[in-house]
């Protein structure tokens, strides 16, 4: 079986520049200038390298971008304080604290005060329960990027059936969600689950997100299956040698999926991408405007 392998790099780069077209035209047409406030406490390698591509990328389309730097030792009031000042200020549309925080900052009550309505990740408990009832929410960037690239690929979902390995609260619960109103057929599979295997190769659409590197074997994999790999493990080989990996035995699923993500390359780039549709979005519910078209469809 000949694989397509789905380029998330590609798709990434579509919907930002199609996020980029939709923040011109509000801005032109009701003079809204949609602006994302980023907040790092701290100065871990991995999240300043992250906090800056996220900088870079909200200019890029177009995206007013307010940058928020503290100190480790920053208290956990004083950054409630800054949230509730953000909450407030009527010139940020999303706001994001990027996590891990320090170990003296309770991250779930910092999350929790991040009003809903800005909340551009997705974590705040309203949008979960929104999402979960079929209201208009803001969706977990991950999983929101896996979505649009299933559909990119497969336009109607009704009918599918899905497998879910993991249960996060990040990735694999919105992700079952997510399926579950696009009319799939939805088995969220975890560590205690018995015989995924068997579970893995009875599914259309197979997602895993578990942070275990080559976990889903290729006979795990039902031919001409969806795969959607959302891990990225560091490992070394026996030469000393590092790379990054997925949870998805890539050549070996190769061979049985009918499209594949790779990692890197694969869910990793849309995540950014969907951080700048969901403030473009949450600018608009603000604004009392309609959601923006950010459907794309590469056929």
């Amino acid at each position: 079986m000949s694989v397509s392998v789905i380029d998330g790099k590609a798709f990434s780069a579509r919907l930002q520049d199609l996020v980029g077209r939709e923040v011109a035209k509000v801005k032109a047409d009701h003079g809204l200038h949609p602006g994302l406030a980023v907040v790092l406490v701290g100065s871990d390698p991995a999240s300043e390298v992250y906090v800056r591509s996220k900088r870079r990328r909200s200019v890029e389309a177009g995206l007013a971008s307010f940058a928020h730097e503290l100190s480790e030792d920053t208290s956990e009031a004083e950054l409630l304080e800054l949230i509730a000042r953000l909450n407030e200020d009527r010139s940020v549309h999303g706001i994001l604290v990027q996590l891990p925080l320090p170990d003296h900052i309770d991250a779930d009550k910092v999350l929790d005060a991040i009003d809903p309505d800005k909340d551009v990740d997705g974590f705040h408990v309203l949008n979960v329960g929104r999402l979960s009832t079929g209201k208009p929410s803001l969706v977990a960037c991950t999983p929101l990027g896996c979505m649009m690239l299933l559909q990119d690929l497969l336009g109607d979902l009704k009918g599918k059936s899905a497998i879910v390995i993991g249960r996060s609260n990040i990735v694999g619960k919105p992700m079952a969600q997510l399926l579950l109103a696009q009319d799939c057929t939805v088995t969220i599979a975890h560590r205690f689950s018995r015989d995924v295997p068997k579970l893995c190769r009875q599914a259309d659409i197979v997602v895993v997100a578990v942070g275990r590197a080559g976990l889903v074997r290729g006979d795990w994999v039902k031919p001409g299956a969806i795969v959607i790999d959302v891990g990225i493990n560091r490992i070394t080989d026996a030469d000393g040698n590092s790379r990054l990996v997925g949870d998805v035995a890539y050549d070996e699923a190769s061979q049985h999926a009918a499209a594949i993500t790779p990692v890197p390359g694969g869910v990793g780039p849309m995540t950014i991408a969907c951080l700048l549709a969901n403030t473009l979005t949450a600018a608009c519910r603000q604004s009392g405007l309609p959601d923006p078209e950010l459907t794309l469809n590469s056929k």
